[in-house]
């Protein structure tokens, strides 16, 4: 416990430390301002993503318990655990959940990405310890992994900000969109619909011929009552790919303080070829 205290405490230093080499003079948009300067920080401060005297958006990590359903090999399944645990500077999510098809079989699992390499594990930590557990590799579910990350809540508004000259504001039937390059797929390009208050309630990924579509509603601090920091996350998910709902979350509860969180890859996935393109 000791060493994740310290470790934690490193990690909030790291990010302190990030936004005092920023530096500079704090920026306040005008009000109303529609210009990509504005649009971008308005999305990151309202969603509680800003950090320190300032105000740099410096989210590190999160992690999230959730509700719901998810689809298994085409089948729906019904969740009875979901947390997801992502580091985003290090391009890592850890997906894990226990589910249970129509037909009453429990499913359980572990889906991992880290950088270019996506596996699944039948543990936490399979094969880091030898004779623990078992990776499998899946670098055709790369490209999917990837795009829920950089589409997420908290994601889409990195991916926006990483995408420099790329990302695009714009004023669409009242509402504002940005569009972005998704990090780590070539030619995969997100658009996000912001809401009144500045939130992301829809985000379209376009990776060549498959359109993935994340809805998001009922935004609020999910942080334990303890540990409540004013940092929103969207309440509810849904996840649809060309048309077909892959997942239907309800957020339970979240954890957005910048805890540790890493995914190593296995030496086994390692000698894999990450999929690039």
């Amino acid at each position: 416990m000791k060493r994740l205290l310290i470790t934690i405490a490193i990690a909030a230093v790291g990010a302190v430390g990030l936004a005092a080499q920023q530096g500079g003079a704090r920026y306040t948009p005008a009000p109303g301002a529609k210009d990509k300067k504005a649009v971008l920080f308005n999305w990151a401060w309202y969603m509680g993503m800003l950090r320190g005297p300032q105000e740099t958006e410096a989210v590190v990590s999160l992690e999230q318990k959730a509700t719901g359903t998810l689809q298994v090999n085409g089948q729906n399944c019904v969740a009875s655990s979901y947390r997801v645990s992502t580091n985003y500077p290090n391009t890592g999510q850890r997906v894990q959940y226990t589910c249970r098809l129509a037909s009453g079989q429990e499913v359980k699992n572990v889906e991992v990405l880290s950088g270019t390499y996506a596996w699944d594990e039948d543990i936490i930590g399979a094969e880091l310890v030898p004779g623990k557990g078992k990776a499998t590799p899946k670098p055709a579910a790369l490209h999917e992994r990837l795009i829920r990350l950089w589409s997420g809540p908290q994601g889409a508004v990195k991916a926006a900000n990483a995408g420099g000259d790329k990302t695009m504001v714009a004023e669409v039937a009242g509402k504002m969109t940005v569009t972005d390059p998704i990090p780590g797929v070539p030619g995969a390009i997100a658009t996000a619909t912001l809401d009144s208050k500045n939130m992301a309630e829809r985000v379209e990924v376009k990776d060549g011929n498959t359109v993935t579509e994340f809805t998001y509603g009922n935004y609020a601090d999910y942080n334990n009552p303890l540990n409540k920091i004013d940092a929103f996350y969207a309440g509810k998910i849904v996840e649809r790919r060309s048309g077909t709902t892959v997942r239907d979350l309800t957020t339970v509860e979240t954890e957005t303080g910048n805890l540790y969180v890493v995914m190593p890859v296995p030496a086994s996935i390692k000698k894999t070829s990450p999929q690039l393109n």
